[in-house]
């Protein structure tokens, strides 16, 4: 059955947050959380005592698909939320937005870049460009600016965010005329990646490609420059590499990464500016989506 919610002035309007804090996703969930407690603080701030105070309650999806359906059912049963934002990885918002959508609960993606989110039905919503808006411009520019002509393609197949993520680069690989000399797969949790890149190596790809979540992602770099792949040689990231944990785990060894964004923290537009500023001084670091990968 769908709800009807309305609120007055002075009321509290609570939100779900199911972001991954544990889990392969963590470093991503850590500053969705900061972002989201961010924004509520300066709503409330301007809204006063007599306008609506939202009450984000955060919640851990531990980045599986399960977790992610225990929170949705607290929060749309227990809590009775106006609406989740959420869940930080698309194999787990595939199976949550049904829950949602069924409930009549209004959902707002704010990280599922991964084929049919939206698709599920008219209470799910998205802010976060897919990868197949992305990755095409991604290589286009790639291409244009490094010559690339032939790639060697690395993604995890047991995700819904990595395999949509390959899909993207393939497709737009083909489109853009180069050449894929082998593809190449890992898991979810996989710590050795030597023998795929191993075989990649041999192939002299000009570039290789990656669509991985940051930790298999931090992994991968760090190997693939360990086995003597050089800087020379860019890795090829999607929207998994928007983290600051691949240039914390990967160090040095993310020199040469590039990778496509919705989003440049240097805008200058006056609303960026003053985000980067906010979240800057009241965390202590810069938000994601920033930093060493580049931007072509």
């Amino acid at each position: 059955s769908v709800r009807s919610v309305t609120f007055a002035a002075g009321q509290e309007v609570k939100i779900g947050a199911a972001l991954s804090m544990t889990g392969a996703a963590a470093a991503y969930g850590a500053t969705q959380k900061n972002g989201i407690q961010l924004a509520s603080d300066e709503i409330n701030a301007a809204a006063g005592s007599d306008g609506i105070k939202i009450v984000p309650l955060f919640d851990d999806d531990a980045s599986v698909p399960q977790q992610g359906i225990n929170v949705y059912n607290k929060f749309i049963n227990a809590d009775r939320v106006a609406l989740i934002i959420g869940p930080t990885l698309s194999n787990t918002a595939q199976v949550t937005n049904r829950i949602a959508q069924q409930s009549g609960v209004p959902v707002l993606a704010i990280s599922n870049t991964a084929k049919g989110i939206t698709d599920i039905g008219d209470y799910i919503f998205r802010d976060s460009l897919t990868e197949a808006v992305v990755i095409p411009n991604t290589i286009r520019v790639a291409k244009e600016k490094l010559g690339i002509k032939k790639v060697a393609i690395l993604y995890g197949d047991d995700d819904a965010f990595t395999k949509g993520g390959y899909d993207a680069f393939k497709n737009a690989l083909s489109d853009a005329g180069i050449e894929i000399l082998s593809e190449m797969t890992f898991a979810k949790g996989d710590r050795n990646f030597s023998p795929q890149l191993t075989q990649l190596k041999s192939l002299n790809p000009d570039a290789i490609v990656v669509s991985a979540l940051v930790e298999e992602a931090s992994g991968i770099l760090s190997q693939a420059r360990q086995l003597g792949i050089p800087a020379t040689v860019p890795i090829i990231g999607g929207n998994g590499f928007h983290s600051p944990a691949l240039i914390k785990n990967a160090g040095e060894s993310a020199e040469g990464v590039i990778v496509g964004a919705a989003w440049n923290m240097t805008s200058t537009n006056p609303l960026n500016k003053h985000f980067v500023e906010a979240y800057t001084n009241r965390f202590g670091s810069p938000p994601s989506m920033s930093g060493k990968p580049r931007q072509l």
